[in-house]
């Protein structure tokens, strides 16, 4: 029996659910239910780790970086969800942060558990995407033993990259190769050994929180409106328009005309609406204040 993953929190057996098998339906959605209602606490308390995390990755994508989510089944499934919600909400290019699962993309569909051990694919991964000391890789892991991260975080490193761990382990494998380790222990599994449950849970809060504020950091959001977000149906033209109507007080019309004058760029159109500037002027000076909505608004006013 390997003695590191026997000892590991998530490997326990939960005296709370053990005979989960004899409630009834009722039963085990409230023993559930309960088992979840742990998980953000145990988050929360990773916190300061999450900040530096953060910041990490703020400077990284600020100065011509970008960011790389690495996982093995249900982490990296994860990993690659989060990446590619950012360029629909955030409106970034799509190589900005990008999302790799050991395996490879069949491994999003179907379970391909060995890959996770495979040391010489994780460093490859790091090869063929082109990793450079700009870039920061973060690596998904809930026992924070999958060699296949390992291997891929320790290669970027070497290279001068910046490394980040989530983990549901304190003292993991990982941790040695990582700047910062978010480890938010949400203990044993309401079915043991399965990390799809509270510790997939934590993963996905705490990679919400990696991306989210990151991007509002760098100016992807107008207060806590998705100004970035590309308008390319039906639903996100309405939203686009409901978004400008509330940044800037116009009515339907108005946001709808400034909207298309701006090439359905929902920034663009605020900023026009804004300072009363016409579309080339309000990218440009978009552009001077670094995406920033806010920013590029109070300096006009005070230019004025």
């Amino acid at each position: 029996m390997d003695e590191y993953l026997s000892g590991l929190t998530t490997e326990e057996i939960n005296e709370k659910t053990q005979m989960i098998d004899e409630c009834t339906t009722e039963q085990m959605l409230r023993l559930m239910n309960e088992q979840d209602a742990t998980v953000p606490a145990a988050v929360g308390a990773e916190i300061p780790q999450i900040m530096k995390a953060v910041d990490i990755l703020h400077h990284a994508l600020k100065n011509g970086g970008r960011m790389f989510y690495v996982g093995a089944g249900s982490s990296g499934r994860l990993g690659v969800l989060d990446a590619s919600e950012c360029p629909p909400t955030f409106g970034v290019d799509a190589m900005l942060v990008q999302g790799h699962i050991a395996g490879g993309d069949v491994a999003l569909r179907f379970a391909v558990e060995g890959f996770e051990d495979n040391a010489e694919e994780g460093v490859a991964l790091i090869e063929r995407c082109g990793v450079t000391d700009k870039d920061a890789v973060i690596g998904i892991t809930a026992s924070g033993s999958a060699q296949f991260v390992i291997a891929a975080l320790r290669k970027a490193k070497e290279i001068g990259a910046a490394t980040i761990g989530v983990v549901n382990n304190k003292n993991s494998k990982l941790e040695p190769v990582c700047d910062v380790c978010i480890a938010p222990v949400v203990g044993p599994e309401v079915i043991m050994g399965s990390t799809r449950l509270k510790a997939g849970t934590a993963q996905k809060l705490v990679l919400n929180m990696l991306t989210t504020c990151t991007m509002v950091k760098l100016g992807k959001t107008y207060n806590n409106l998705m100004v970035d977000m590309k308008a390319s149906n039906i639903k996100l033209r309405d939203r686009s328009v409901r978004i400008i109507r509330a940044a800037s007080g116009v009515d339907e019309a108005t946001a709808m005309a400034h909207l298309e004058a701006a090439s359905m760029n929902c920034k663009l159109a605020i900023m026009m609406i804004k300072t009363g500037m016409n579309a080339a002027d309000a990218e440009q000076a978009l552009l001077q204040s670094e995406g920033s909505l806010k920013r590029a608004i109070r300096t006009f006013v005070q230019v004025v």
